[in-house]
């Protein structure tokens, strides 16, 4: 069709990576906070319950891909309590949330996490994947809440 109007062409703008499918509240969940969010809600605090809500109404909750190997390890060693395989354990949780990837920022950004933040590299990979995507990260580790340069809910 010659002669369109600009009116009707549409615009495209880069997404925000803050944003999961277009909605507006993204946040991270450590790896305690998922599992606590299915298996003993009470664990959580009012705040971090709150902002779940607010997230999940539109969305936008988010692991850290590490997150899925956490998981996979805490179900295959009874820390977790599972029906079924681990392997569909970790299919069902990763079926309702965003799953952020492992990548070259986020590896050197866990790298240069200050050297109080906490030791465990998935604790660093899953604070990196927060910084990189811009989000906050929910948890309740007091060493991670610690670091100035991460925003966190707890």
């Amino acid at each position: 069709m010659h002669g369109r109007k600009s009116q009707n062409r549409r615009r495209y703008r880069i997404p925000d990576p803050r944003k999961v499918g277009g909605h507006e509240t993204v946040i991270l969940l450590d790896t305690h906070v998922l599992v606590w969010l299915s298996t003993e809600p009470t664990k959580l605090s009012k705040q971090a319950s709150r902002a779940i809500r607010r997230a999940s109404r539109s969305g936008g909750i988010a692991i850290s891909a590490i997150t899925l190997w956490e998981l996979a390890w805490l179900a295959s060693h009874g820390r977790v309590e599972i029906t079924g395989t681990v392997e569909a354990y970790v299919e069902e949780v990763s079926s309702r949330v965003a799953i952020r990837p492992l990548t070259a920022k986020v590896a050197v950004l866990a790298d240069q996490l200050p050297a109080d933040y906490s030791s465990d590299p998935c604790d660093r990979l899953i604070g990196a994947t927060a910084l990189a995507e811009g989000i906050a990260l929910v948890t309740k580790d007091a060493k991670i809440r610690n670091c100035k340069q991460l925003s966190t809910i707890w």
